[in-house]
């Protein structure tokens, strides 16, 4: 009988011992691991459902905005004056208006005063310009004559200011040199540039400038306006 209890006791021990062992040994026991093993396998496909469920619920990624289109230049009614202008001429029999082979074809051209004065200004200030420069400066002349900020003809524009050298708007009219015509050619050349201006021809070179200096020089006003062309040997402003 004593020999009986002593083997239940000793046998209630051990599974004591192996229930409560693991417990005391923590989380990380070989026995608390194999039963997670057991467990998680189970757990998984809940926990993978439970994703697929909220996959499903999260809302639809947003397209991607398209991008803005870029600002088209502006155009403003000076260029859409000389494109009517390039379209007229090249449509005519004539040559293109701003080339020497149109000024060529002009007959020679005379004047009054103020075509005197134009075809002066012309001469002494860019008569070595190819034709195209002619023609934008005689632009910022008459530019000039039809803004409320200088005078209104052509001689008084040119010769305003005159009196002190170098305190014009115009250098040669204050440079202290005598105006002499030594070069009969070129004179005849810009008086044609000159009379074709002062009847209306469209001003579409310098977008209504104002200003223009030689590119050899940096005058400190230039600064302050807004380039508008740079043809041949000037910059024009406005």
């Amino acid at each position: 009988m004593i020999r009986t209890i002593l083997a239940a006791v000793a046998v209630a021990g051990l599974v004591a011992g192996f229930v409560a062992g693991p417990v005391r040994a923590g989380a990380d026991s070989p026995p608390v691991l194999r039963l997670a093993r057991l467990i998680e396998p189970a757990s998984a496909p809940a926990r993978a459902a439970k994703a697929a469920t909220a996959l499903m619920r999260a809302p639809a990624p947003r397209p991607a905005a398209a991008p803005a289109p870029k600002a088209s230049p502006y155009i403003g009614p000076d260029r859409v004056r000389q494109q009517l202008a390039l379209k007229a001429d090249l449509a005519s029999a004539t040559p293109f208006l701003h080339s020497d082979a149109w000024i060529n074809a002009q007959a020679a051209a005379a004047g009054g005063a103020e075509w005197e004065c134009l075809t002066q200004a012309l001469y002494f200030e860019a008569r070595g310009e190819r034709a195209e420069g002619l023609f934008a400066v005689a632009e910022v002349i008459l530019n000039r004559v039809d803004s409320a900020r200088y005078p209104d003809t052509v001689c008084d524009v040119i010769n305003q200011g005159t009196g002190r050298k170098y305190a014009c708007q115009f250098t040669y009219t204050c440079d202290g040199l005598p105006e002499h015509v030594k070069e009969p050619k070129a004179w005849q050349r810009v008086g044609k540039v000159a009379k074709v201006m002062l009847r209306g021809a469209p001003r579409v070179l310098t977008d209504g400038a104002l200003y223009y200096h030689a590119s050899r020089v940096s005058p400190s006003w230039s600064m302050t306006k807004a380039l508008t062309n740079t043809i041949g040997d000037h910059h024009f402003y406005r």
